[in-house]
């Protein structure tokens, strides 16, 4: 009886469209609520993080050890009141946050937690991903000029800048990855990386490695590269007028593109689900676990730099990304290149 009607639910999911409809729905949500609370408790360990390192004890009041701080500050926004200036583009002014933070989340549709645990398993998931984070450009645009604030506009304009700049570098970083695993499709670049830790691509890659790092601390506009936000210039950058969940949003977004990105370094560099030593009792350990602790090793990282290193001047910055990551970078997909070809390694041969 059981068995008949396990049958008939596992036909209508996969052969109804309506059921296709209701497993792709759960599919996200297996995805989106994890992710969410990821974001929530990324904040805590952000903040417990830079509390170490200045010696402080951090979030320790609302609830044991502070781990209900998340939500407090969440409820807080909620209820807060979002004020809209009256010489703001009211639409435009709303639509910012909301594409900054949907463009952070829908990325995570071709992203692999384990083999074959993809929502689309697509083979142009590289491309997919660089085309998305592209997007987040827009919404910090549309806010900067919605707001009608100098400030803000300033802010939109150099993080504008600061994240065209740098995609630039991560372009050429997928490249040299693309060419090492001979696919786009991100299941087959871990897939690629199979065997011991030093088989990863951190290890042939690994000015790639740090190149791909630093270009996302720039493209999340993270320390030290948060020229946007410098609040001895630009009071909050295109923050400025946000309030409430507007500004929640943006937040939210922040937190999601650092985990997206931390999760593109464990996929294309840390051989993604893949165990560090391919032996038991390493690889008893499910594949998500190895992956979670590969973006959160990355996500520690993020941290430590926000707790450790000074902001960037302007120029410094442009400099960094046109003048010593494009041409390293770019010489390293052609050296890259010429190691393949010459060596008889390109794949698929």
């Amino acid at each position: 009886m059981v068995s008949t009607v396990v049958t008939a639910v596992v036909t209508f999911l996969t052969t109804h469209w309506l059921g296709q409809a209701i497993l792709i729905l759960l599919e996200c949500l297996a995805v989106t609520v994890p992710l969410l609370l990821a974001v929530a408790y990324m904040t805590y360990a952000d903040r417990k993080i830079w509390a170490s390192i200045q010696l402080r004890r951090g979030p320790n009041v609302v609830g044991p050890f502070g781990l209900l701080q998340p939500m407090a500050d969440g409820l807080k926004l909620v209820l807060k009141e979002t004020i809209v200036p009256s010489s703001a583009n009211g639409v435009l002014f709303v639509i910012a946050p909301m594409i900054t933070f949907i463009t952070a989340l829908v990325a995570w549709a071709v992203v692999p937690f384990g083999n074959g645990m993809v929502i689309a398993d697509i083979n142009v998931g590289i491309l997919y991903l660089f085309a998305i984070s592209s997007l987040g450009v827009y919404g910090i645009i549309i806010a900067g000029w919605a707001s009608n604030s100098k400030y803000a506009f300033l802010g939109a304009l150099r993080s504008a800048a600061q994240m065209v700049s740098y995609e630039v570098s991560i372009g050429f970083v997928l490249i040299t990855v693309l060419l090492c695993a001979g696919s786009l499709n991100l299941s087959k670049v871990v897939l690629a990386q199979s065997g011991w830790f030093w088989n990863w691509y951190w290890l042939p890659l690994l000015p790639m490695f740090v190149i791909f790092f630093i270009s996302a601390l720039a493209e999340t506009n993270r320390t030290p590269f948060d020229l946007p936000m410098s609040e001895a210039e630009l009071v909050a950058g295109f923050h400025t007028e946000y309030s409430a969940m507007t500004f929640g949003l943006f937040f939210l977004g922040e937190y999601a593109n650092m985990i997206l990105l931390s999760a593109l370094g464990a996929v294309l560099f840390l051989g993604g689900w893949m165990s560090p030593i391919p032996t038991a009792p390493f690889t008893w350990v499910p594949g998500v676990i190895w992956f979670a602790l590969k973006i959160a090793f990355l996500l520690f990282v993020f941290s430590w730099t926000k707790g450790t290193l000074p902001r960037y001047r302007y120029d410094q910055l442009m400099r960094l990304g046109w003048k010593v990551f494009l041409p390293v970078s770019l010489g390293w997909v052609v050296l890259t290149a010429a190691v393949l070809q010459f060596g008889g390694l390109v794949p698929g041969k």
